[in-house]
């Protein structure tokens, strides 16, 4: 258990430290900023990327496919923009920014008539405070014209130039507008967010760029987090390989004390007979071994010989007797 807890420890860490770094959503931009376009127009969509590591592409749900990716049928990829050329009505559908992990930007709708009345309006969300100019705008000139403008089916007011603004929006003005142009027709609906403003800013009077803006400069970049994550993941395996260096160096170590051989010696003294002067003076060993799984253990036991001194006959004498 305890040579396991350590890689187990920082395979943990490692996922905290990867599930805190989060992708940041890119910041979808519409050319020309609007959501309605007449058939055979152009527009470009790009996602404006704080993390170009992330690989951005743009991504559609229209009736004829959901999660479409751009130039699969439809648009010119340039890195992270596509191009659609000449507009088709089947092009009106949903777009969004969507990177390789599958974080996703906020989506756009666009819309495409092959009528002759639009409504130029915000494509992107409009903050809190912030003025926004609705234009009713007809395919051949003039463009000019008296217009109706609508807001949930509802009348708001006719405007002769064709231009209608709503001054310091709230969220009560979020919803569905269209227009109207006498002798023209009207154009399709489209819908207006309303974001709420932070305390720390303060509303703006002057009305919205005509510009294509960007959503993504409310974000704080994250490549900080992607260095840090990289330097942890470093770490981790460094020590990994420590770990392991440590613990096959242990393991040779116990291995060594295993096999180990005790030996248990024993030495006695033995006298050796006299009467056999050839025998061998040197020392016998006795040697008994038993063996386990692992370890052998041998007992040798050495007796020493030692001469046998006999007591001398007594000298004999022989006589004759005549």
């Amino acid at each position: 258990m305890r040579g396991t807890s350590l890689p187990r420890s920082l395979f943990l860490t490692f996922l905290l430290c990867c599930t805190g770094v989060k992708v940041l959503p890119a910041g979808l931009t519409v050319s020309p900023s609007r959501s309605q376009f007449f058939k055979g127009e152009s527009v470009s969509l790009s996602c404006e990327e704080d993390d170009s590591s992330a690989g951005w592409t743009l991504r559609r749900n229209t009736t004829r496919g959901t999660r479409t990716q751009c130039k699969d049928g439809w648009g010119k990829a340039a890195g992270s923009t596509c191009n659609m050329t000449h507009l088709l009505p089947h092009d009106t559908g949903v777009y969004w920014c969507e990177s390789r992990e599958g974080a996703s930007s906020s989506s756009v709708q666009i819309t495409v008539t092959g009528g002759s009345v639009i409504l130029q309006s915000p494509v992107l969300p409009v903050m809190e405070g912030d003025d926004v100019t609705l234009s009713c705008r007809t395919k051949t000139p003039p463009s000019s014209l008296p217009a109706a403008f609508y807001k949930d089916g509802s009348l708001i007011r006719t405007e002769p130039a064709g231009h209608m603004t709503l001054h310091q929006v709230t969220s009560s003005d979020g919803g569905l507008y269209q227009c109207s142009i006498s002798g023209h027709g009207e154009s399709p609906s489209s819908r207006i967010s309303v974001s709420e403003r932070s305390s720390t800013s303060s509303p703006s009077t002057a009305p919205p760029p005509t510009s294509t803006s960007s959503s993504s400069s409310q974000f704080v970049p994250y490549g900080l987090l992607s260095l840090t994550a990289a330097i942890v993941l470093v770490l981790l395996l460094v020590l990994l390989v420590i770990h392991h260096i440590n613990r096959k160096s242990k393991a040779n170590q116990e291995d060594g004390e295993e096999s180990i051989t005790y030996s248990d010696i024993e030495i006695l003294q033995q006298k050796q007979r006299k009467d056999k002067p050839n025998q061998d003076s040197g020392p016998s060993a006795v040697i008994s071994t038993r063996t386990t799984d692992d370890v052998s253990y041998s007992q040798i036991i050495i007796r020493e010989n030692r001469r046998r001194e006999f007591s001398r006959e007594p000298a004999v004498v022989y006589s004759t007797l005549r």
